[in-house]
């Protein structure tokens, strides 16, 4: 969850959340970027289609923001069936059976963060995947004993962002595994025009290309970053999105050139100037920065290793001099160079 989103009130991040929503692309011809991805999906969605069979489990694996949840529903509209939407945290072994014996026939089960899984409510799915059968054991100890239920064909899309966790015989299961990778600007630049389209706002081509180039790859960037400019646009202008008014509201927002937010500069200042360009253990940069080295590892280095602005190396994080370039500062080497 972004910082902005932890301090809105529930109202407001339901809003937020159903304006996401109406961005979402609803069927595959809609889905912009993963081209491969795309016409393996399709080729599958049209042979599962015309045997008339359910569609091979699938696994969905990429950085936060770049579709899965939009696939999935996708699955299910190309499909024309139901869909059965929960987080993996919150599954318990109960949840699971509660959600199994409700599906109908071909219909989709969809489990963002699968590699959270409880064992318990994994194990009961391991028959459930493979022999479209739920075991339920009743009672304990010696008077046990184990009911079998027959389940219709279903497909399970499962969404993870760390495919490591997940454990060999779940992820053993799925018939289909696509990797989603950050988009081209090209592509984010299509995204941010047609989500303008539908939020019904104006916005030139040169505009679009400008949030795009700073949307760090990720759909959900751009359009997080396009919702805040347009209330820009509405509020100290006419409305329609130049490309003058982006860079003034990316200004505002702290969004530079490269995408880097103020965090994620002040992380990049801290290994350069607080520990002469590292290398720094994760536990000490985030107690540096006030933030958990979860966040730092998970949030803020995926999209700073990718710009190759920063290494991770055995002794800890270190600046690289892409990194140094970008924050305007000079290395001890090129600093002592300048003195003789």
């Amino acid at each position: 969850m972004s910082s902005t989103a932890q301090f809105m009130t529930p109202a407001l991040r339901d809003d937020e959340e159903e304006v996401e929503q109406s961005l979402r692309p609803r069927r595959l011809d809609e889905f912009v970027g993963q081209a491969r991805v795309k016409e393996q999906l399709a080729i599958a969605l049209e042979a599962a289609k015309g045997r008339g069979e359910a569609l091979d489990h699938v696994l969905l694996v990429g950085p936060p923001g770049l579709g899965k949840t939009s696939l999935a529903h996708i699955i299910r509209e190309e499909l024309g069936v139901g869909i059965r939407s929960v987080a993996g945290p919150a599954l318990e072994r109960k949840d699971v059976a509660a959600i199994l014996t409700a599906v109908e026939v071909r219909d989709v089960v969809f489990v963002d963060e699968i590699h959270r899984l409880s064992r318990a409510a994994e194990e009961i799915l391991y028959p459930a995947l493979e022999d479209f059968r739920l075991d339920i054991v009743m009672g304990q100890g010696t008077a046990a004993r184990t009911l079998t239920l027959d389940l219709p064909p279903f497909t399970l899309v499962g969404a993870t962002t760390r495919t490591g966790l997940l454990t060999s015989p779940l992820r053993d299961r799925f018939g289909i595994t696509f990797r989603l990778d950050y988009y081209e600007d090209g592509e984010l630049a299509a995204i941010v025009r047609r989500s303008a389209g539908i939020l019904g706002v104006e916005i030139a081509d040169d505009a679009a290309d400008e949030i795009a180039g700073r949307a760090r790859g990720t759909p959900r960037v751009g359009n997080r970053i396009l919702r805040r400019v347009r209330d820009v646009a509405e509020v100290r202008h006419q409305g329609a999105i130049t490309t003058a008014i982006a860079r003034e509201a990316l200004e505002l927002l702290e969004v530079d050139e490269a995408g880097l937010e103020r965090l994620d500069r002040e992380l990049l200042r801290s290994i350069a100037e607080k520990y002469a360009g590292g290398p720094v253990g994760l536990n000490t940069l985030a107690a540096a920065l006030g933030e958990e080295p979860d966040t730092i590892e998970y949030v803020y280095e995926p999209y700073l290793l990718q710009l190759g602005f920063i290494q991770r190396t055995p002794r800890g994080r270190t600046i690289t001099a892409l990194g140094r370039a970008h924050l305007g500062v000079a290395s001890e080497r090129e600093a002592d160079a300048r003195l003789f």
